[in-house]
């Protein structure tokens, strides 16, 4: 039995298409002094599975899983799978100020208490999150939905990570569908001046290339070269204002990069987002439908189904 929060209503129906599974209706509502109402209206499993993202609105999305899991647990559910395909407040894991709140550990810990038997989460911006949990969590990865759209959308490719956190990704991509990746580097110049540039690093993994079959595939290099007349593609986990992207986009279109497309995990786009990395010269934007936004193409219904199963 499969059940969509209000954040993932369309992803949960998907998610119980690939599984053959059955979705549960819930009503939800707002009361006008701003509290949420919530009823499960379908029969109950003893087996269930919730999917909800918490995304923005946070607060109101995190209050609706709490009340899904809890409630689920009242009526009998002996065995609870959380999907939340984005993970609210998962981005301050540690105490990086003396007096800051973790915000991913009190989360973890509520929806553990809350009843959850087990989580799962999509890209996780730290997977060190899972340690604040004290029952089974799968950290899932989007990459292979990513790249098979990469696939459909370009003929020759080279998978470009905005910096080096995101290089992990880049390189994923790149050894699925078998293309070039890179990434971009800052470098701190001074107190307030950082440059970005492209990355001398490993891209290549045909096995076939005279230049390269001597060496260790850590040693394969690319030079900024390798941009011009290509198509690149911008991948990052989690795309919110968009300034990182707007900056890669500029980068590479100096360089002679034939066309720009951005692809992300998780669509945040706060404000004007879309319209700056458009204004920047994007080809495209595509995000997964970890989030619901207007470039959330990408499905990752099958991931979480193989994750369930």
């Amino acid at each position: 039995m499969i059940i969509g929060g209000s954040a993932s209503q369309k992803l949960a129906a998907n998610v119980a298409k690939e599984l053959g599974d059955c979705l549960c209706p819930i009503e939800t509502k707002k009361f006008p002094d701003g509290e949420r109402y919530l009823r499960v209206k379908g029969e109950i499993d003893k087996e269930a599975v919730i999917i909800q993202s918490t995304g923005y609105p946070q607060d109101e999305n995190l209050i609706e899983l709490l009340f899904l899991i809890k409630t689920l647990k009242d009526l009998g559910v002996e065995k609870l799978k959380v999907v939340i395909p984005y993970f609210g407040y998962g981005r301050q894991e540690k105490r990086f100020k003396s007096g800051e709140s973790i915000s991913a550990q009190i989360i973890a810990n509520i929806i553990e208490d809350a009843g959850a038997d087990e989580v799962i989460s999509v890209n996780l911006h730290e997977d060190s999150v899972r340690d604040f949990f004290n029952i089974p969590t799968k950290n899932i990865s989007a990459m292979r939905s990513i790249a098979n759209y990469i696939d459909s959308i370009s003929t020759d490719p080279i998978i470009i990570a905005p910096d080096k956190g995101a290089l992990g990704f880049a390189e994923d991509i790149a050894k699925i569908i078998d293309c070039s990746c890179t990434y971009m580097n800052k470098v701190r110049l001074g107190p307030d001046k950082v440059e970005t540039k492209i990355a001398d690093i490993r891209c290549d993994f045909s096995e076939d290339d005279p230049d390269l079959v001597n060496l260790n595939k850590n040693e394969k290099k690319v030079d900024i070269k390798s941009v011009k007349g290509k198509e690149a593609i911008i991948i990052d986990d989690i795309i919110a204002t968009g300034g990182t992207i707007v900056n890669a986009i500029g980068i590479l279109k100096e360089q002679g990069a034939e066309s720009v497309s951005v692809c992300c995990v998780h669509p945040i786009l706060v404000n004007d987002a879309v319209l700056k990395i458009y204004s920047a010269g994007a080809k495209s934007i595509a995000g997964t439908d970890s989030l619901k936004s207007e470039v959330s193409c990408i499905s990752i219904a099958k991931v979480i189904a193989d994750a369930i199963r």
